[in-house]
């Protein structure tokens, strides 16, 4: 049997994602983790919605903000959303209204359009809570962010 031109982290998260849309949240957190470590966005993304959710793993808010964290860093739009919500709630993170303001700035700067008006809203209504000098801040650490990829 001949298997399409693919890297191996590719064929391996797509088992992964597979996985995940099965389910079978055991199996997506093994195909994950070596993925993750080494340095996969968006194994890491999924790692991190396996730990907020306690899918395939014991639910820990600290872990899946360290994986979500991993890959908002590199880019990953899903992570960058779901750091942000963290820390708008505090879960996992120290409470930071500016820290999710940015996170969600980013991730809706960033987001395919199908999503990208929904994740608007909510870093619009994360927004109401704030001042201005807090929306200053926010949008000034999304303005000096770049993506930083793992080595």
């Amino acid at each position: 049997m001949l298997l399409p031109a693919m890297p191996v982290g590719a064929q391996s998260l797509g088992r992964g994602v597979a996985a995940l849309q099965r389910q079978d949240y055991a199996t997506a957190s093994r195909v994950f983790i070596p993925l993750a470590e080494r340095g996969n966005a968006a194994a890491q993304s999924y790692l991190g919605f396996l730990f907020e959710t306690g899918r395939g793993v014991p639910q820990n808010y600290t872990e899946a903000a360290m994986w979500y964290r991993r890959a908002a860093e590199q880019g990953d739009a899903r992570a960058q959303y779901s750091l942000g919500l963290l820390y708008d709630r505090g879960f996992g993170v120290p409470q930071d209204i500016v820290e999710a303001s940015k996170w969600l700035n980013l991730s809706a700067a960033a987001s395919p359009p199908r999503v990208r008006e929904s994740r608007a809203r909510i870093r619009d209504a994360v927004t109401t809570k704030m001042t201005r000098g807090e929306i200053a801040q926010a949008r000034l650490r999304a303005l000096e962010w770049a993506p930083s990829r793992e080595h």
